[in-house]
């Protein structure tokens, strides 16, 4: 008999968003994957739960997910965890949870914190109807991306880190004009959490008189009108 494998959603900042269904399949699972065992083992630790760990990241995903159906085939029940939020949106777990789809094995996701959806609703900008982009890459493709973005008629969402938001923001005036409206939203769920609302160029100039920028970061910009 196949087993099944749970995606299990962990708190952006404030453990308090753990939910009571998530703290039932951790202590209900025969292994969790994780992407990073030592944040993982925090967050057991701190709810007093114990199981087994192994580490799943976008480093080993293609190596270690064959094995992973082959215990899950075997019957047994597995946990998915990222080190934040949701698994599989810019974190790994697609290729695993495709997987397990064409095997037929059981899969249950868990609905939890996402930082996405947070930024998108406290923004203030439109979320009816939304483009998730993620991380932008880095060098290659980066140049076209900011092109399709541009021309998005609706509200689209980045996730950034805190010494490239400047950078990004500044790309964003670019490519989008310095008027469009934006909101960095900075340490959601934490103690500092942070919105900063108005036009991109504002909210740049806002952030270039800080010494340092700290926390992750989602960047929601309205679209084009």
């Amino acid at each position: 008999m196949a087993g099944k494998l749970i995606v299990i959603p962990t708190p952006i900042g404030n453990l308090n968003d753990m939910t009571i269904r998530s703290l039932e399949a951790l202590k209900s699972i025969d292994l969790l994957l994780c992407e990073d065992s030592r944040v993982a083992g925090r967050l057991l630790k701190h709810f007093e739960i114990s199981v087994p760990l192994k580490p799943y990241h976008a480093h080993n995903e293609h190596k270690v997910t064959p094995v992973v159906i082959q215990i899950l085939k075997e019957g047994h029940v597995l946990g998915l965890v990222s080190d934040a939020g949701l698994p599989a949106l810019s974190d790994p777990g697609h290729l695993l949870i495709r997987e397990a789809v064409k095997s037929n094995i059981s899969i249950e996701v868990l609905p939890g914190a996402n930082a996405a959806l947070l930024g998108a609703i406290g923004s203030g900008l439109p979320c009816d109807r939304f483009h998730f982009e993620g991380f932008l890459p880095h060098k290659k493709g980066r140049q076209t991306r900011w092109k399709y973005l541009a021309d998005l008629p609706h509200t689209f969402i980045l996730y950034e880190s805190p010494h490239r938001i400047k950078k990004c923001l500044s790309e964003l005036v670019s490519y989008c004009g310095g008027d469009r409206q934006v909101a960095v939203c900075r340490e959601l769920t934490k103690l500092h959490e942070e919105y900063i609302r108005g036009n991109a160029a504002h909210v740049l100039n806002a952030l270039e008189k800080r010494d340092s920028i700290k926390g992750e970061i989602v960047l929601v910009v309205a679209g084009r009108e």
